[in-house]
C-alpha cells in the first residue's frame, strides 16, 4: 500500500473524511463510533491474525483499518444525497489504493450490514479481514455502549421508548428492518442486538461479545422490573 509515511497520511485523510461526512449524524453513528470500531477491529485482528490469516498477507492490518474507518460513510440511514454512496470509492481512487486492496475494502463495507444478513446474503466471497471489521462494528452495538447508542438513535427518530402492547417482530425481513419506524427502542434489543453474539465471525469477537451480551440481558431484566413498578 506504499511507504509508512504515505500510509499514515492516508489514515489522517480518512479520519478527516469521517469527521466531515458524519458531522451531522446523531451521536449513535458519529466519528467516536468509528474510532471505537477501528480500535476494536485492529485489536481483534492482532489477537487472531496468526490463527486465521495467512502470514504472507502483510497489508491485512491496513485493510482492516481503512475498512473500519470508512465503513459508515454513505450509510442508508443517514443518506442525504445519492452521491454520498460513491465517497469511499472516490477516496480510495484518489489515494491511489491498488485495485485488489480497494475491492477488498469495498466488499467488506458493502457486506457489513445486519439487513444483508437478514436477506440471507452469503459471506463466502468476502475477504478474511471482513470478520474483524464486522465483529468490531457489532461489538460497539452491544454492551453498555450499545445500550447508550440504541437509545440515542431511538431518540433521534422520536421512537417510543417501550410499549408492552407492541411485540418484537420475530420474522423481521430486510425490508421490514429498513422501514422499522413503528417499532419501539426496547424491541430493537430483541430484533437485533441480542442476536449479534451468535453472529460473530471471529473467536476473539465471540469471546468479547459474551460479556457485553450478558450486560444487556441484565439491563433488560432491570428495565422491565422498573417499568412495571416491581423494582
Amino acid at each position: 500500500m506504499g511507504s509508512v509515511g504515505s500510509w499514515e497520511e492516508t489514515v489522517r485523510k480518512a479520519e478527516k473524511l469521517v469527521e466531515e461526512a458524519m458531522k451531522d449524524n446523531d451521536a449513535s453513528h458519529d466519528a467516536a463510533h468509528v474510532w471505537r470500531v477501528r480500535d476494536l477491529a485492529l485489536s481483534l485482528a492482532r489477537e487472531e491474525q496468526g490463527l486465521s490469516l495467512p502470514s504472507s498477507n502483510s497489508n491485512t492490518m491496513q485493510i482492516v483499518e481503512l475498512a473500519a474507518l470508512l465503513h459508515d460513510i454513505g450509510d442508508y440511514k443517514y443518506l442525504r444525497d445519492p452521491s454520498e454512496e460513491k465517497i469511499v470509492e472516490n477516496f480510495l481512487d484518489e489515494e491511489g489504493i491498488e485495485e485488489s486492496t480497494k475491492m477488498k475494502i469495498l466488499r467488506i463495507i458493502k457486506g457489513m450490514g445486519f439487513k444483508d444478513e437478514l436477506a440471507g446474503s452469503t459471506t463466502n466471497d468476502l475477504p478474511p479481514e471482513f470478520g474483524f471489521v464486522q465483529d468490531a462494528d457489532r461489538l460497539d452495538a452491544i454492551g453498555a455502549i450499545g445500550i447508550a447508542r440504541c437509545f440515542t438513535f431511538g431518540g433521534s427518530r422520536n421512537r417510543v421508548l417501550h410499549d408492552p402492547n407492541i411485540q418484537p417482530q420475530s420474522d423481521l425481513s430486510k425490508e421490514k428492518y429498513m422501514k422499522n419506524d413503528e417499532q419501539t427502542t426496547v424491541n430493537h434489543f430483541h430484533e437485533k442486538l441480542l442476536k449479534l453474539k451468535a453472529l460473530m465471525k471471529t473467536k476473539a469477537g465471540q469471546k468479547r461479545a459474551e460479556r457485553r451480551h450478558k450486560f444487556m440481558e441484565e439491563f433488560l431484566v432491570e428495565f422491565y422490573e422498573e417499568w412495571d413498578g416491581r423494582a
